[in-house]
């Protein structure tokens, strides 16, 4: 299943496991809860982020994606001059085509693909911060974001990015 993945920078462990508490209360299984501190730091009351989910397999999954339909593209246009050159109608049709079905995606990846990734959060890690990533439906953001930020201030909201729970991302 696609989920969001919401972020949240949080002070310490007390209060991010506060955080947990209140998210468990309202229906957010601790499966979808991951935490991540920087070097050094070890949880005794958070749910753990997976290695994928620490490398942020994520991130490289979307770039090798973007990269792919870029080089389709590239080859489709490739395809288009050479049935233009070699007047084939059905090459030039099928080249046209394939553009853009990629011009599509593309624009789909870009628009509607929240775009939030760890690299953003090396710098609040590294002062000790913890960040917490929740895993919720499309449908629940706003409701999870609405009463993180109502209890607990002191979480810093860190935006939103995707999740396939099967791939373990």
């Amino acid at each position: 299943m696609f989920y969001r993945r919401l972020y949240f920078v949080i002070p310490d462990e007390p209060q991010a496991a506060q955080v947990v508490n209140d998210l468990n209360t309202a229906g957010v299984v601790v499966q979808h809860i991951h935490a991540i501190a920087g070097r050094g730091v070890t949880f005794t009351q958070l749910p753990s982020a997976t290695e994928r989910q620490r490398k942020d397999v994520a991130s490289r999954l979307e770039r090798l994606v973007w990269s792919g339909n870029l080089v389709l593209f590239a080859l489709a246009t490739v395809g288009l001059i050479a049935s233009l050159a070699g007047s084939s109608l059905m090459g030039g049709a099928l080249s046209v085509v394939l553009m853009t079905l990629t011009l599509a995606t593309g624009a789909l990846f870009a628009l509607r693909v929240p775009d939030t990734h760890l690299d953003e959060f090396r710098g609040a890690l590294s002062h000790g911060e913890i960040l917490l990533m929740v895993d919720v439906p499309k449908r629940s953001v706003a409701e999870i974001e609405e009463l993180i930020y109502r209890r607990h201030p002191e979480a810093t909201p860190g935006g939103v990015g995707w999740s396939i729970e099967a791939l373990g991302i």
